[in-house]
């Protein structure tokens, strides 16, 4: 898959990271104009941009899209968080009460991203790379599974600490790779990271914010839209598959080779207060917002 690579530091220091989202600062911040698509990547006068990890959604730690910060449960969102940091190569982080980072060791890694665009909100779509880059900043390379496999993306996903979450733009040889990591990290003995409490499709009891925040882990798309469907006020769920097919989320379902929108396709709401999905996330291939 051809991407472009970028090369340069993470930092952290007065950023809020967690489990899929760092900030970047390219060595050479001119080459942000290289990165295609049709969003621009945000960047300040420094250069430094937000990256979102492609294809893996990590729990939550403040989400506030629709009303006040909510977050799924600390435990793992907080895990993923420090698992990417550990990995990039950051000790000694400490955290303000609004998860903002007060103090890292270092202040910057090295380290390199590989793109192919940005997101609706401008943050970069990337794998994300430690120590020194397969290539030149600024030039395209190839993109095989041996590479990826060297990303956080890729070690995420295999710790069990994030959910695969795959839009079409990722070649179907790297989405097969990630999945057979998420197979990995699921059937291992004992189940790795968030997997053995993982009930996205088994389902989860929402008996309001509280049930999403401190007891139930479910894939993180899953949880933002409960959270913007209770924020409306209603506790009861009868209403969120008819909220679903209103957000129009567009998306390819693996097993059966068919082209859907709205979530309510693989959305079930049982005895009013229980939701499932009905394929896992990996089955899924969502079109970009």
């Amino acid at each position: 898959m051809p991407m472009l690579l970028i090369k340069g530091s993470y930092r952290v220091k007065g950023s809020q990271p967690d489990g899929d989202s760092i900030h970047f600062t390219p060595d050479d911040p001119a080459q942000w104009e290289l990165v295609g698509g049709a969003h621009p990547v945000k960047r300040n006068a420094a250069g430094t941009a937000q990256l979102r990890l492609d294809a893996i959604d990590a729990l939550e730690t403040h989400y506030a899209r629709t009303g006040p910060r909510q977050h799924q449960p600390l435990p793992f969102a907080h895990a993923s968080a420090e698992e990417l940091l550990d990995w990039l190569g950051f000790s000694g982080i400490q955290r303000s009460s609004n998860e903002a980072v007060a103090a890292s060791i270092p202040d910057a890694v090295p380290g390199f991203v590989l793109t192919r665009g940005a997101d609706l909100h401008g943050r970069c779509v990337a794998l994300a790379g430690r120590g020194s880059p397969p290539g030149a900043g600024g030039t395209g390379i190839h993109v095989d599974v041996p590479l990826l496999e060297t990303t956080a993306n890729h070690h995420l996903l295999a710790a069990g600490l994030a959910y695969p979450t795959y839009y079409r733009n990722l070649f179907a040889d790297l989405r097969t790779a990630l999945t057979a990591a998420v197979h990995g990290a699921r059937a291992a003995e004992p189940a790795k990271g968030l997997w053995p409490s993982d009930v996205t499709t088994t389902g989860a009891k929402i008996f309001g914010l509280s049930s999403l925040t401190e007891d139930v882990v479910i894939l993180p798309k899953l949880f933002r839209r409960l959270v913007d469907y209770l924020h409306l006020g209603d506790p009861s769920l009868s209403g969120f598959p008819a909220f679903l097919a209103q957000a129009q989320d567009r998306f390819f379902i693996l097993s059966t080779g068919h082209s859907t929108t709205g979530l309510d396709a693989v959305v079930e709401v049982t005895n009013g207060q229980t939701v499932r999905m009905t394929h896992p996330a990996e089955d899924l291939v969502f079109d970009e917002e």
